[in-house]
């Protein structure tokens, strides 16, 4: 990656609220790992307020479905693709049935070509899995239910 690119990608994150960003090259495997005060440490990029109005269209469908019986719900937290493992041949991180721990990574959300490990926030046991693999995901929507444990 050419100097110039790497300063604008920096410049972007820094814009839209990204933590931290580790660059590692294939050759020698050396590393670039760039930390940004204030921005709150969540391992993904923060969508801006105006981009969180939009999905007001798809509140309506998930109202629809009854909420977990405690609440239990990890939701999607930027605009991405859905995944449920870290490559295609990779096994799932979690399936309906498995327990999971707060912190424990469930899946990943691709946005701008950045793959961000999103953990659970709670323990509980997945009951259902709200997306398909490889889907697109609004900030904010609910990728899985889970029941406590």
């Amino acid at each position: 990656m050419e100097r110039k690119e790497m300063a604008e990608l920096i410049r972007m994150m820094k814009r839209q609220g990204v933590a931290e960003f580790t660059y590692e090259t294939g050759e020698d495997g050396s590393k670039l790992k760039v930390r940004f005060e204030g921005a709150t440490p969540s391992g993904y990029m923060q969508v801006p307020v105006a981009a969180q109005a939009a999905p007001v269209a798809a509140a309506p469908a998930a109202a629809a479905k009854p909420a977990a019986a405690d609440g239990r719900v990890i939701k999607a937290p930027i605009v991405g693709t859905f995944y449920r493992s870290s490559s295609p041949d990779a096994q799932a991180y979690v399936n309906v049935g498995d327990s999971v721990r707060k912190g424990q990574v469930v899946c990943i959300v691709e946005a701008m070509k950045l793959m961000n490990q999103i953990e659970s926030d709670v323990d509980g046991v997945v009951t259902e899995i709200l997306i398909e693999n490889g889907q697109p995901v609004q900030f904010g929507q609910d990728l899985f239910r889970l029941a406590a444990r």
